[in-house]
């Protein structure tokens, strides 16, 4: 067995540029989010465990606000949501997009405003329109030209509801081609090439029970550069032109969607969101004075890029198994918490936690317990030569996409979530046990 060692480095490098902001090496090893040693909460909770840091989420939320004064930010709760967040995203001002019924009932049912709510959705259930109406959400954002006359059906007499359009502007941007949303070969919303938006603009006017607010896109995610939206604006702008042209319908509000890119390892690239807010209102009202129109609201929608760096997932090394090939390191989570590696290829920068080692580092490939080859959570990564069985490792950029995603393959139960702020944690979610997994399956 050939084992190329790496120089005889700190590992990893001390480099905590991906971690929440509130995070502290401390002696031995040690590592502190929020004020609290992570270590502990492994100890006291148990793992895999997720650590949402309060601070960093609303900090998060504050910095989307001052970079779009003008413009309303709603977080899409499909990157993580929990009661909690929801608290938080409501306390800081901002509005809350959706794609089910259940993600829309939890929101309304810890008191946010259903008014400054969106619900999406490429083939939206029956239920999530019930849903939708029986609540009065905000806006619905029509993806399909089935959904016109269902929605429009279902509105009581003497009321409208207030619609969007999913417009696909033909535009493929974002990290992987599984979230590049925004060209035709895609599912979600009505083409512009083909005609198909401006069809159903003219269905959705006709139908007295709507009120078409406004046109949305989505062009995908992990998105780290400006230009595809400042293009999107100008074909966004475009089409609400001839919106204007052909019915005499000028549209207020104009949805740029999310997919903020944001860094995952140290050197990763990430969306300027300065940029991204300074030059998108320069082309919106450049497009807009071009088209003799008035600027409409502007709405985006980042999700990851809120909650995705304030989460931490923490997990204990169950085994080490050297290969001729590959040096493993096996974890007590996988694929069941937090499937992104295996379905894009996503790259993380794990770091041993709870002690301090002097020894060299080796690359690792950390993988997950369940019975899948493709179960790996981070591929060539540097580790201590002398990680073992017992130890911790922790994992920054854990906070979207994780547990929103996660199942109960091989009959695992999904890990708890807990909150931390100031010095103190408290309990978010818990852990989903045997007893839960057992309680679903009734027949026999």
């Amino acid at each position: 067995m050939t084992v190329t060692p790496l120089p005889p480095v700190a590992v990893p490098s001390g480099d905590l540029s991906v971690w929440p902001a509130s995070t502290v090496e401390r002696p031995y090893g040690r590592l502190s989010v929020g004020g609290v040693p992570l270590d502990e909460l492994a100890e006291s909770h148990g793992t895999p465990v997720y650590v949402l840091d309060e601070a960093e989420v609303r900090d998060r939320c504050r910095t989307y606000r001052d970079a779009f004064p003008e413009a309303d930010v709603h977080y899409a709760a499909k990157a993580f949501l929990c009661r909690a967040l929801v608290h938080w995203v409501e306390e800081e001002g901002l509005g809350l997009d959706v794609c089910s019924a259940g993600e829309l009932e939890l929101a309304v049912t810890t008191g946010f405003p259903p008014e400054r709510i969106l619900l999406h959705g490429n083939a939206k259930s029956p239920e999530d329109l019930r849903t939708a109406l029986r609540l009065s959400v905000g806006r619905i954002v029509i993806d399909s030209p089935a959904e016109i006359a269902r929605i429009a059906a279902a509105v009581g007499p003497g009321e409208r509801q207030r619609v969007m359009l999913r417009v696909t502007p033909g535009i493929s941007a974002g990290g992987h081609a599984k979230i590049r949303t925004g060209s035709d070969d895609q599912k979600f919303g009505l083409s512009l090439r083909d005609g198909h938006a401006q069809h159903a603009i003219s269905r959705v006017l006709g139908q007295p029970r709507l009120r078409l607010t406004g046109l949305h896109c989505h062009l995908g995610s992990q998105i780290t550069d400006v230009k595809p939206y400042l293009v999107a604006v100008r074909r966004m702008v475009g089409l609400m032109a001839r919106t204007r042209d052909a019915h005499g319908v000028v549209l207020s509000e104009l949805d740029l969607g999310g997919g903020h890119g944001i860094a995952y390892r140290p050197g990763d690239r990430a969306l300027d969101l300065t940029a991204l807010a300074r030059r998108v209102r320069s082309e919106l009202v450049e497009s807009c004075a071009g088209a003799g129109l008035p600027v409409p609201r502007l709405i985006v929608e980042p999700g990851r890029a809120v909650s995705g760096p304030a989460g931490v997932v923490v997990y204990r090394v169950l085994a080490v198994k050297a290969t001729p090939e590959r040096f493993f390191v096996a974890v007590d989570g996988g694929m069941s918490d937090n499937p992104r590696p295996a379905l894009y290829g996503v790259r993380y920068a794990p770091r041993l936690i709870g002690r301090r080692s002097e020894a060299e580092a080796r690359r690792a490939t950390v993988v997950g317990r369940h019975c899948e080859a493709g179960d790996v959570l981070a591929e060539d990564v540097p580790l201590p030569a002398d990680v073992r069985p017992g130890d911790l490792l922790a994992v920054p950029v854990a906070g979207a996409y994780h547990l929103s995603m996660a199942s109960s393959y091989n009959l695992v139960g999904r890990p708890p979530v807990v909150a931390v702020a100031a010095g103190t944690s408290r309990l978010l979610v818990r852990r989903e046990t045997q007893a839960d997994l057992r309680a679903r399956d009734v027949g026999l």
